[in-house]
Order: structure tokens, then C-alpha cells, then sequence
């Protein structure tokens, strides 16, 4: 049987939607907007409209527009953003890197964060929300971790420049991070078991999307974060992140994923479950809720 979330707060609340520009809209995407802005409405509160287009190689402005598209015919609209036209538009992630750089120097300046030299494959990912079941997260061996206990020295001699290197966040060793989600119930990840150091910066400029996401949610002031049940294990390390930055978490709601016919988590890859494909054959909103209900876990 399915929780029931518990009752929302007044008109304080805010929510916020954050797509990302590099693919078409599926159903998957659908169902999590849908309940954001169902639970924004409900609790009277106001629904914020993120352009996550961090990832310069495939974002795309087609991808934004269709994103736009997409949104209004589910009939989902959103109370904030820069006014264009009479429209709010999107708040964007490319346009706020002052922001990210603040938050930069206050965990380099703590000793929270360390250049690191490693993983490839990782640093080609980071500027997109990962996924849990991905076999592209592996938890860091720590090549370049700094040993506990170093001298103030170390601090004063880290690489000043956010471009210098790439750098990690430093987690603490078998720490217990709880919190209670308000769909699954109380979620429980140990660090440096379920997930290692983690990269907050690349050396050509882009934040992670772990320090982007926890940095423009604090800015917006975001109530409630609700997004896919394959970045539970992304909350931890946001939590970690709120904590260093001495930042206060918002409330989680994570929704159950909506698989294919072989069970597989929808990606953007999946063009015949797109919103835009599925709306060229002539399908109404009313029958993608029956369609995300069906293939819904």
C-alpha cells in the first residue's frame, strides 16, 4: 500500500520543477511535475521553474522550448521567474555562476572540499543528476584525499582558483545520514559505504550538479524538493552539502520511477514515451495519467 504523504504546510510552501534541456520530456518527467505541482497547489504555495542546462554539450535550445511546450500542455504552470512578455520564464543555472562560485570558496576556505586528478568518466557526468542504478557512480577509492589531521598549512596551499583542478567533497567516514522522505518514509545511507567523496567542481567552470541543485534550492528558498526515487541517495550527499554550507535542508518527496515494458527506468532515450512524441499521436493529458499509472512501480 502506498504512504500517505503527510498534510502540507500554508502558503510558505514552494516548490519547484528543474528540468534539464538535453532530451525530450518523458513520462517519467510528467509524473514528477504533476505531483509538484499538485502538492504546490494544494498547500496554497508557490511552484518555482529551474532550466537546469548546466551541461553545455547537450543542452539544446530546441530541448528548452519543447521543454516549455510540454509543460503547458500537461497544464502546469508556474508563479516565479524572470517576467517576459507577461510570462515567467525559467530561472537558469547557466546565468547563476557567481552563486555557484561563492559556495565554491566557502567549502575550499572550510577544507570541506580537495583538488583531485581522478575518474574521467565522472567528471564527463557531473554536470547531470545522476542515478542510483547507474553503473557510472562508482564510490571514489580516494587517490587524492587529503589525510585526516592535516596542518593549517594545507589549507593556506590548496589551489585558490575553482579552475586549478577538479575538486571533491570530502564525506565523513561512516557517518549515518537519515532523513525522512515524505513518499518512501525514513531513508538511511552510510557515507563513504553508500556513496564516497564526491566532485563539486570541474577544472572548465561547471559546478556539480550536487553543489548547483543544493545552492539554487537554498537561493529560492524551496520548501519541499520533489523529484524521481533515483536520486535518494543524491539527498544524502545534498545533506552533507547543506551542512558544510551551514544552509538549511528543505523537506524530500521522492516519486516512485516510471519503467518501459521491460522494467527499465525511463531515460531520455526513450522517444516513444516523450511527451512531444506522445502528444504528435494525438494523446491527452487524461491518458498519459492513465499511462504513467500503469507503468508506474
Amino acid at each position: 500500500m502506498e504512504r500517505m504523504a503527510p498534510p502540507l504546510s500554508s502558503s510558505l510552501y514552494r516548490g519547484r520543477l528543474a528540468p534539464s534541456p538535453t532530451g525530450l520530456l518523458h513520462l517519467g518527467h510528467a509524473r514528477t511535475f504533476l505531483v509538484a505541482a499538485a502538492r504546490a497547489r494544494d498547500a496554497r504555495g508557490t511552484l518555482v521553474l529551474r532550466n537546469e542546462d548546466l551541461d553545455r554539450e547537450r543542452s539544446r535550445s530546441e530541448f528548452y522550448r519543447a521543454m516549455l511546450e510540454d509543460l503547458h500542455w500537461l497544464g502546469i504552470n508556474w508563479q516565479e521567474g524572470p517576467d517576459i512578455g507577461g510570462q515567467y520564464a525559467p530561472y537558469s543555472q547557466s546565468e547563476r555562476g557567481a552563486s555557484y562560485l561563492v559556495a565554491f570558496q566557502r567549502l575550499r576556505n572550510t577544507g570541506f572540499i580537495y583538488p583531485c586528478k581522478c575518474s574521467r568518466k565522472e567528471l564527463a557526468l557531473a554536470a547531470s543528476a545522476p542515478h542510483e542504478n547507474d553503473e557510472d557512480d562508482p564510490i571514489y577509492p580516494g587517490t587524492c584525499r587529503p589525510q585526516p589531521g592535516q596542518p593549517e598549512s594545507y589549507l593556506r596551499n590548496l589551489p585558490s582558483s575553482h579552475s586549478a583542478s577538479n575538486w571533491r567533497f570530502r564525506v565523513p567516514d561512516d557517518e549515518t545520514i537519515e532523513f525522512e522522505d515524505r513518499h518512501f518514509g525514513p531513508q538511511r545511507f552510510i557515507a563513504g559505504r553508500d556513496f564516497g567523496d564526491f566532485l563539486v567542481w570541474r577544472r572548465d567552470g561547471v559546478p556539480s550538479y550536487q553543489l548547483a541543485c543544493v545552492v539554487d534550492d537554498a537561493a529560492m528558498r524551496i520548501t519541499e524538493v520533489v523529484r524521481g526515487a533515483d536520486l535518494l541517495k543524491s539527498t544524502a550527499r545534498q545533506i552533507l552539502l547543506y551542512r558544510a554550507l551551514g544552509l538549511e535542508p528543505p523537506q524530500w518527496y521522492h516519486c516512485p520511477l516510471v519503467t518501459d515494458a521491460s522494467g527499465q527506468r525511463l531515460a531520455k532515450r526513450h522517444d516513444a514515451l516523450a511527451i512531444r512524441t506522445l502528444r504528435e499521436q494525438g494523446k491527452q493529458p487524461e491518458e498519459l495519467q492513465e499511462m504513467m499509472a500503469a507503468a508506474g512501480n
